[in-house]
């Protein structure tokens, strides 16, 4: 996910948790969806197929409750095989009573049948050119503002929306077209698909009057095609046609891309860019704008692995999501462009960093911050950091070796940061502890004050490096640039709050340089000291 530039409001998403909500593993959702222009109003049908994972006498899913702007979902009916069900709707939850006591282990479905103004969830809108738009934005947790289910991030199950619509509007959404047929009424239903399973948060369907294109450049039986508002099609198909070369280099590298298609649609919703699983939605500048989109379709091109197909177990967690996709972002760009200009994609990201440590005192892993909170330097360009310095730990082919057996571990299921922290032991064959809780659980970053001075006499140069952080010492190692008739690279290998280096060097040293390489995340001044 882009969030314009991480410059939106910070604001709570709550919803209402019953201990119980683990007695159910949902297993399969079928959303009947039916849309109009008369009214923003919603009637909804959802099927839902689940796993009692203890025996039950009920259950709850997350939907928004009408609210006092009358905005919200009214059920007025669940059944479980024409069977009328009693139920209750309270805070957000949605408590569904059985006839029939549920056995641990025993699969059921029930119907839904609901209506009502979203309150978000599905932005029904105009874009930029006055055309009424409905675009679902579920992320985090707000999929539950619109369609009954289980809203939690590790909660992941197969799905179809089955859509009607004004005929004129295109439906886009996860997975493959099953159907598109014309109704009475000049109304249109369309079906799709997604077999795998996923979490809510990227389970969308986007309905518009839209200009479309397929890119046949794209890996073997991947579709991947551009969905544009018709007016910014030229520049759209444009801007979108380089999603096929992405997708390639990824698949490469990572593992085979995990669906059977990639849509890449100009939106109307809050985000920059939303990694919604094959159907990824661009703000409306991403078509025709002031600006390359370039490198956010890679970045939500990144998560259809991670975040979409090997998805965090909960939101402190975020960073293996958004900092994967950064730093993958990023190596597309060093790729394409050429080291330098990851290097000033780096510089730029530690600066964001640094800006953010000064006034957040919240680590990476951050299970207090409000969820929207969580888009940030931390679970973005730390993270993607993070991610660069075990490269350079590691080396480039153990690191693609530990990022191909991570995914390939976690691929259709949740990992968190500790089974991050044992793929790396496991494929490097040391230990990481260190590594993990300073730069993960430890809030901040390193601050260097280096104070230097050359000895003519003895031709030696001493470094005295103090870490300034109110933090525990860092361990890690630094690079310095000695600097004279030519430039001579030494690694420190820092461990303590203040140690001093004495290193030899002729000729005549007459300045020195943190990092000149570009690889740790700290921020530093430089001082001389006359002897």
């Amino acid at each position: 996910m882009v969030n314009r530039l991480l410059s939106l409001s910070v604001f709570a998403f709550t919803l209402q948790f019953s201990q119980a909500q683990s007695t159910i593993d949902v297993l399969h959702y079928k959303f009947e969806i039916a849309l109009s222009d008369s009214s923003d109003s919603v009637k909804g049908n959802t099927f839902v197929t689940l796993n009692f994972t203890r025996p039950s006498d009920r259950f709850w899913l997350n939907l928004a409750s009408v609210n006092s702007k009358g905005q919200g979902m009214s059920v007025y009916r669940v059944t479980e095989n024409d069977d009328d069900l009693d139920f209750s709707q309270r805070m957000d939850t949605l408590t569904i009573q059985l006839k029939n006591h549920a056995s641990a282990g025993e699969k059921r479905t029930f119907q839904i049948s609901y209506k009502g103004i979203p309150s978000d969830g599905l932005i029904i809108s105009k874009n930029r050119y006055g055309e009424r738009t409905f675009f679902a934005d579920n992320w985090p947790n707000r999929a539950h503002d619109w369609i009954p289910c289980k809203d939690e991030p590790d909660d992941k199950a197969s799905f179809e929306f089955v859509v009607t619509a004004p005929s004129g509007y295109s439906v886009v959404s996860n997975g493959k077209l099953e159907e598109q047929k014309t109704l009475p009424s000049n109304m249109t239903l369309t079906h799709w698909t997604e077999d795998v399973s996923l979490p809510t948060k990227i389970m969308v369907i986007g309905v518009a009057r839209f200009a479309i294109k397929e890119f046949a450049d794209g890996p073997p039986h991947i579709a991947i095609s551009a969905w544009t508002y018709p007016r910014d099609s030229v520049v759209g198909f444009r801007r979108y046609s380089v999603a096929a070369p992405i997708v390639k280099f990824f698949s490469e590298y990572i593992g085979p891309y995990p669906y059977n298609k990639l849509a890449n649609v100009q939106s109307t919703t809050m985000f920059g860019g939303m990694e919604n699983a094959s159907a990824i939605f661009y703000d409306e500048e991403s078509a025709e704008g002031p600006r390359s989109f370039e490198d956010v379709i890679a970045h939500e091109i990144a998560h259809q692995w991670f975040g979409d197909m090997a998805s965090e177990k909960s939101f402190p967690h975020l960073w293996l999501s958004e900092g994967f996709a950064t730093y993958f972002e990023n190596m597309y760009v060093g790729m394409k462009y050429g080291e330098d200009s990851m290097k000033k994609r780096l510089l730029n990201d530690r600066e964001q960093v640094i800006n953010f440590a000064k006034r957040s005192s919240r680590p990476v892993v951050d299970s207090v911050s409000p969820l929207m909170g969580l888009l940030n330097a931390n679970s973005y360009m730390k993270g993607g950091w993070i991610l660069y310095m075990m490269k350079i730990e590691m080396g480039d082919s153990l690191f693609q070796k530990f990022i191909r057996t991570y995914y390939d571990r976690f691929k259709g299921s949740n990992a968190d940061t500790d089974d991050l922290e044992r793929i790396a032991e496991e494929v490097s064959n040391k230990d990481w502890r260190q590594f993990f809780k300073q730069w993960l659980y430890t809030p901040g970053i390193p601050q260097l004050d280096l104070r230097w001075q050359y000895d003519e006499k003895n031709k030696t140069v001493s470094i005295t490096v103090t870490q300034l952080q109110k933090q525990q010492p860092f361990q890690f190692p630094l690079q310095v640039g000695l600097r004279g008739s030519n430039l001579k690279v030494v690694t420190l290998n820092i461990s303590k709050q203040s140690e001093t280096f004495s290193v030899p060097s002729n000729p005549v040293v007459t300045n020195i340089e943190a990092d000149p390489n570009t690889l740790l995340l700290f921020e530093s001044r430089v001082e001389k000291i006359n002897p």
